[in-house]
């Protein structure tokens, strides 16, 4: 009997301890060590941009990686953040295969590609295709322009252009005839050339070898609600809109823009151009509809071309312009762009405000760009 007793408390026991272990465990509390560390939340981003500045191990599998890895996150009890590479090697761990910590990140072997592209393309006689350019660093077409664009913010077609206008400019300023200038910057044909000269130059290229000493520059001043307002114009368009306080202080800005152009004023037959420009500054919804002679470089012009699509009422952030142009790395560039237009209201940069709303900086005064804002959106 007592033998039976001692079975059935043995049996109540294996019953018992059958039971506590199928019973859920509570959960273990997280160490703080790692998820209070700001780093953590880093890693849990898969940011990029923290690539370099420390790296973390995984003693579950061994390995050590950069912040971007873009494996599966890792149980942070059993995750260590390193401030070195050599710390990290220091664990014993193997580099991740996928992240591969030990070499450049993705943006860095990016860069150099491009870097590569650009030598091929400056150093190249004749324009280079884009299927050459490719192959030549080992990637796609599309990849490849769409990585290109986003790095530079110009299409490799564009870059090879300004590349070229720039080796124009160079050589008329260094004294070469106008033929050799065409040839010396890989120019084929002096047909092909002359088609995009005055786009490139701004003017014909023996005006622009001399200078532009006999570039005429007609330009009126006149009065609106924002104050003194200039207009003047080449052959081509309206070259300048400059907005100020002071009339003369205007002509003067025109003096420095263009330095050795003849300067023409007090032209009965400019008065109704600038009357237009006068009637749109007052009144925005009336349009204005004039020839530009618009001279910057390839990315300034994409960027102004940009602020021209942004719709009457409608403002746009910095870094929305640079998405615009494929360019998103780029919303400082672009500022510098929106600072060097000559075009005041005719590019409308002051339809391009900060992220958090702030209207920023403006070149002609941030009222004016206020009230400007608020005359179209009414």
């Amino acid at each position: 009997m007592r033998k039976i007793e001692n079975d059935a408390i043995v049996s109540a026991d294996k019953r018992k301890k059958c039971k506590a272990m199928t019973k859920p465990k509570a959960p273990q509390p997280i160490s703080s060590s790692v998820t209070d560390d700001p780093r953590w939340a880093r890693i849990v981003a898969r940011d990029k941009s923290a690539d370099g500045q420390f790296w973390f191990s995984v003693a579950t599998t061994g390995i050590y990686c950069r912040p971007s890895c873009p494996s599966r996150t890792a149980n942070p009890k059993n995750v260590q953040i390193h401030d070195t590479l050599e710390d990290a090697r220091a664990t014993g761990f193997r580099p991740c295969q996928r992240c591969k910590p030990e070499g450049l990140t993705v943006e860095a072997e990016n860069a150099v590609l491009i870097a590569r592209a650009c030598r091929i393309i400056e150093e190249s006689e004749e324009e280079a295709s884009l299927e050459a350019l490719a192959a030549a660093v080992g990637r796609s077409p599309s990849y490849f322009h769409r990585l290109f664009r986003a790095t530079t913010g110009l299409t490799p077609k564009d870059y090879a252009a300004a590349h070229r206008a720039k080796k124009v400019r160079e050589e008329l300023a260094a004294g070469s005839t106008v033929t050799q200038a065409i040839y010396g910057a890989g120019f084929n044909s002096s047909g092909r050339f002359y088609e995009k000269s005055t786009d490139m130059l701004g003017m014909t290229p023996t005006r622009y070898r001399d200078g532009g000493v006999h570039e005429e520059i007609r330009f009126a001043v006149g009065q609106t609600s924002l104050g003194a307002i200039l207009v003047a114009s080449s052959d081509k368009g309206v070259a300048a809109i400059l907005l100020g306080d002071d009339p003369e202080a205007l002509v003067r800005d025109l003096q420095d823009r263009f330095p050795k152009a003849r300067l023409i004023g007090a032209d009965p037959d400019y008065e109704a151009r600038i009357a237009k420009v006068v009637g749109f500054v007052e009144a925005p919804g009336t349009g204005l509809d004039l020839p530009l002679d618009v001279r910057g470089t390839a990315f300034q012009q994409r960027v102004w071309q940009a602020l021209r699509d942004i719709p009457t009422g409608e403002t746009r952030s910095y870094a929305a312009v640079a998405r615009a142009i494929g360019s998103p790395k780029s919303v400082r560039a672009v500022a510098g762009a929106c600072a060097a237009n000559n075009l005041a209201v005719a590019i409308p940069c002051h339809r391009v405000i900060r992220n958090d709303g702030a209207l920023s900086g403006y070149a002609w005064g941030v009222e004016r760009k206020r009230v400007l804002l608020d005359r179209e959106m009414r």
